[in-house]
């Protein structure tokens, strides 16, 4: 079954959230759901990701949204704070809408740690959310022929 995946891309670290998506939308590729560049859409940072993915799965056009950001944690407690609002946001999206809305912002506590998990290969984390994405998809669909 094909599916229509939208990404929702943070610019915060966009060396980091580059990798990620090329990552995610290599994964999609793979697995038969290629993303366009009109299905991809970026906002400041990972705060503001929730709303977005909230108001995408609100149209009906997507069957599901791959989240894509980077927090490092810094001097402050704005790490904390920034990760926790957007996991707890992307999960209601989730719940309210039905629509599966994978995490794929990462929560690291060095910059090294990140540009890890968005290097162009099989640990890139940007893959893991999109396959979590179609994988979820392909759970609900089991779960409505049930």
């Amino acid at each position: 079954m094909s599916y229509r995946i939208a990404i929702v891309i943070s610019r915060f670290n966009e060396k980091v959230t580059t990798g990620l998506l090329n990552g995610a939308r290599a994964e999609l590729t793979e697995r038969g759901a290629p993303v366009a560049d009109a299905d991809i859409f970026d906002v400041p940072g990972a705060f503001e990701i929730p709303l977005v993915a909230k108001k995408l799965a609100a149209t009906g056009k997507f069957d599901g949204i791959v989240t894509i950001g980077a927090v490092i944690k810094g001097e402050t407690a704005h790490f904390e704070y920034i990760s926790e609002a957007a996991v707890h946001g992307l999960m209601q999206v989730s719940l309210e809408t039905g629509v599966p809305v994978t995490f794929g912002i990462l929560t690291t506590y060095t910059a090294f740690q990140a540009f890890e998990r968005s290097d162009d290969n099989e640990d890139n984390k940007g893959r893991e959310s999109a396959a979590a994405c179609i994988e979820a998809l392909e759970a609900l669909a089991k779960v409505a022929a049930a």
